[in-house]
């Protein structure tokens, strides 16, 4: 063999006669002890093997069991809203609810026709402009535009509300938010460590925009308030949205403050809560009007709703709410029309 012959040329370069090397055992045959043992230990690593797979199995079984009695799950189109309604919210106090950010003003107290511009797309294309433009008091949300968009979604700006994380969008375009309607009233939204003054850290950006532009009227929503807002949730859905890891949307705050402010509110654009189960899945649209490109619909809403981790919307949950509201607080919605 070829290994064998290297072997001897080497010794004989040593000036050695080559070694013979043993007889080995007869090919196919061990010795019977050798054959026991690897018997034993191909049995002893087949036990190791089971025990370890029930071992994973069990364990996998209880991280997830324990995950799910931790943390409530959503599940898409499971959730009924209840019936009743556990708070009356044209009795909430707007004093204690809305705490200025510039000044001691107090929020404006009613309107009695009020219209919600959503930032759909489904708004493209409808030429609302001009009826919105007609509405008494208009409420926008977070950063949505209205230039080159006015024709389908108007101009006019009563009161805008904003989540603590659009805040620097909004600010950082003054032409199109602030002085572009310079009536208009912000409502700021978030968690008391970056909304409520003197220590949040998105109040003292506000406070320095209201130096540049003295017409800037800003409110932040009161902790109390903050957590009537989860209350009612949790009263209307029977879920707790910090089990879950969800927060509340900016059109949870926007529907809530429109019902403490006005008598009417009509919705523009606002989806129902089956629309997701019904459309084509050809169909694609985006989920802000003024993002073309942006993130689908529905693929947000569905993602949201059944997310169990990171802090989510419950985008399909909100709107069950909404639509038990309907003829509570006289709700209306179009484009799409739906109760």
């Amino acid at each position: 063999m070829e290994g064998n012959g290297e072997l001897g040329a080497s010794a004989q370069l040593d000036g050695r006669e080559p070694t013979s090397l043993p007889p080995g055992p007869p090919a196919g045959r061990w010795p019977l002890p050798l054959s026991r043992c690897w018997r034993e230990m191909s049995s002893n690593k087949e036990q190791r093997s089971a025990v370890f797979v029930i071992l994973f199995a069990l364990i996998t079984i209880l991280i997830l069991y324990s995950s799910n009695s931790a943390n409530e799950v959503f599940h898409y189109g499971s959730l009924r809203v209840h019936s009743r309604r556990p708070f009356n919210l044209r009795k909430w106090s707007m004093t204690d609810g809305y705490v200025p950010i510039l000044g001691n003003k107090t929020l404006p107290s009613r309107c009695h026709q009020c219209v919600i511009v959503t930032s759909s797309s489904h708004l493209l294309g409808t030429k609302l402009g001009p009826e919105i433009e007609q509405a008494e008091c208009t409420i926008r949300m977070n950063d949505a535009p209205t230039t080159g968009y006015s024709a389908d979604v108007g101009n006019k700006t009563t009161f805008r509300v904003v989540a603590h994380s659009s805040v620097f969008r909004v600010l950082r375009k003054p032409q199109e938010f602030i002085n572009r309607t310079p009536e208009v009233v912000f409502i700021f939204w978030g968690p008391p460590d970056k909304m409520q003054k003197p220590q949040g850290s998105h109040v003292r950006v506000i406070q320095q925009t209201g130096l540049l532009f003295p017409n800037l009227e800003a409110y932040a929503v009161s902790p109390g308030r903050m957590r009537q807002f989860d209350d009612l949730f949790r009263g209307e859905t029977g879920k707790d949205r910090e089990k879950s890891h969800s927060w509340l949307s900016t059109g949870w705050f926007t529907m809530v403050i429109a019902v403490e402010l006005c008598d009417h509110v009509h919705v523009y654009g606002m989806v129902p809560p089956d629309y997701c189960s019904q459309r084509s899945r050809l169909q694609r649209m985006p989920y802000h009007y003024y993002e073309p490109k942006g993130p689908d619909e529905c693929v947000t809403y569905i993602q949201n709703e059944h997310s169990r981790k990171g802090h989510h919307h419950r985008f399909i949950t909100e709107k069950r709410v909404f639509s038990s509201w309907a003829q509570l607080y006289g709700i209306t919605f179009s484009h799409p029309s739906w109760t």
